[in-house]
Order: C-alpha cells, then structure tokens, then sequence
C-alpha cells in the first residue's frame, strides 16, 4: 500500500464513523473537518464507500454512502458506529509497530504510553517476551538528528533519485522519520527555496553548520510524497476507468471528470522519462494531451522496446 493510499484509507476509516454518529452534517463541515480539498474529493471517498460492506454481499450487508440536498448520509453501517474488537493476532501486531517506533527513536510521548498500556494488557506478566529491535541506523542519523533537536542547518551532498544528479545543498532539517526501509529527512532547501525531502542513505556528504534557524510553525507530515518543483517537466494526461489507479499512487493535480469515465490530470516530474515509462506502461488506457518533453521521451522509449524486440 503507496503512503497516499494509506492516509486516504486512514482518513476514510475516522470520517465514515464520524458521519454515522453525526447524521444531517452538511458536505461542506465534512470537507473543512477532514481535510479535503474540495466536496468532489470527498464524494470520491463516498464511492468507495458506497457498496462495501460484510460478507454475505446481499442488498442488507452493504453500505450506502451519498450527498443529499447538501448533506453527507452514510446508511446501512451500524458495524461502523462502535469500535472493533481486535483479535490476538492484531493486538500483537499493533505492539509490534509501537515497539519498532520506540525502538527506533520515532515514538512520541503518547505512543509511549498507548504502548506501555496494550503491554499491560496483552502480557502482564510478560516481562521481555515480544522484543522488537531495529537494524542499525545509518551512519549519518545521530549528527542529522542532532541538527533536528538543535535547529542547526546542514550542508549535505545529495544525489537525487530522479534525475541521478549530484548537488550540494543547504538546509534546514526539520524531522526525520523512517518507512518502507528507509530514513528521510524533510527541511527547507534554500537552493529550491521550498520543503524537500531527502532519503538519508543518498545523502554523500554532511556537515552540520552553527547557524541556527526558527522552527517551522507547522511540521509537514512524516510521509514519502513528490514535491513539484519549479522546473519539472509537467505533461495533461487522460486516464481510462481502468488508470484511475494512477490519481491515488501519485502527486498529481486532478483537471476535469469526463462523461465518459476518463479524468484529465496535470503529471508533473523531474525527468521527462518518468512520464513516458508511465504511458508505455499504461498503454491505450492512457493518452498524452499536452508535453512536448514528455512525447518526445515517450517515442524514444518506444523505439527502443521495439528495436530490442526486433534484435
């Protein structure tokens, strides 16, 4: 599961009970209580509510999710509206994470506790039965996660992922945070004059500076995400029915909804070649619009898959 697809599914699984415990809320609290951006958002959410349910799959089992005269109703989910029961599996399972974020230095104080309580309750007499350890950290961790605490800015070598290019960079370290196998730190880049993300172990070179620097207002989430730059390559591209996929795994900025059940969306990337590997891959589900880097990119790839299937 992508990061993007996991905190929309987050974000359904607190909305949905909310809405059956507060029938009558108008879509627009809806919109501005979860963070959506716009009701259309929202009502994508509530398609794929719609028709879910337990199994069994009659027309009894099933959800129904819509807007009506203005309002968000959420029907036929009673299992919804009082908290689940997890099974010994799952609460191990849920131990388990909240050990490996301790373990890695990432648990805050209210995990901490929420760990120490489900310890309590799943082996109180336990002691050091279920033991989580994390690999070892990588090497330039501890000076990053100094510069964090000290809000001192870094100056780092950095190959990037992709366009392979080697830059030197200032920046001033906000969090750093662990998922899918590996570190990332998230700060300003004074070069792009924007947040970046960077994955630790691309990282050449670091020397934590004296400057100090204020704290953010707001710290970004502590998720992988594409950051569009000022200078990316940026292609429209139409998706069928079966590319939908394509709005949920990216960044991407959602233009228009055609009659049809094709969506137009703005792709942007670093490298034209990003795009093109897309549209090859999605082949007839997929049309470019608009980016004269990124067709050309795309015909080069092209013919390069021919003439290897030709030799």
């Amino acid at each position: 599961m992508t990061t993007k697809t996991a905190s929309r599914m987050v974000r359904l699984l607190s909305m949905v009970p909310w809405v059956i415990a507060n029938p009558g809320t108008a879509a627009e609290e809806v919109v501005a209580r979860f963070g959506y951006r716009d009701e259309r958002e929202l009502l994508a959410d509530l398609n794929t509510v719609l028709v879910c349910g337990l199994p069994g799959y009659g027309p009894g089992d099933l959800m129904w999710a819509s807007i009506e005269d203005g309002d968000v109703v959420i029907d036929a989910a009673d299992y919804f509206s009082r908290p689940l029961r997890l099974t010994p599996m799952e609460a191990l399972g849920l131990l388990a994470a909240g050990l490996a974020m301790e373990s890695a230095g990432q648990a805050p104080e209210a995990l901490g506790s929420a760990v120490a309580k489900l310890q309590a309750a799943l082996l109180p007499n336990g002691g050091d039965v279920l033991v989580v350890d994390v690999e070892a950290e990588p090497e330039l961790l501890a000076p990053l996660r100094q510069a964090v605490k000290e809000r001192r800015a870094v100056s780092l070598t950095y190959t990037s992922l992709g366009k392979g290019e080697t830059t030197k960079r200032t920046v001033e370290p906000w969090t750093l945070f662990a998922t899918m196998g590996n570190w990332y730190l998230t700060g300003f880049c004074r070069e792009a004059g924007a947040e970046r993300r960077f994955r630790v172990d691309r990282i050449r070179d670091l020397e934590v500076t004296d400057e100090a620097f204020p704290a953010p207002e707001q710290l970004p989430a502590t998720e992988v995400r594409y950051t569009p730059a000022e200078d990316d390559v940026v292609a429209t591209i139409r998706l069928g029915p079966q590319a939908r996929w394509v709005t949920e795994y990216y960044e991407v900025d959602n233009v228009a909804e055609e009659p049809d059940g094709w969506s137009v969306i703005r792709f942007s990337a670093p490298d034209p070649m990003v795009a093109a590997r897309l549209l090859v891959r999605l082949g007839s589900a997929a049309q470019l619009v608009e980016g004269d880097e990124v067709a050309a990119a795309t015909e080069k790839l092209r013919s390069a898959i021919l003439d290897r299937y030709r030799g």
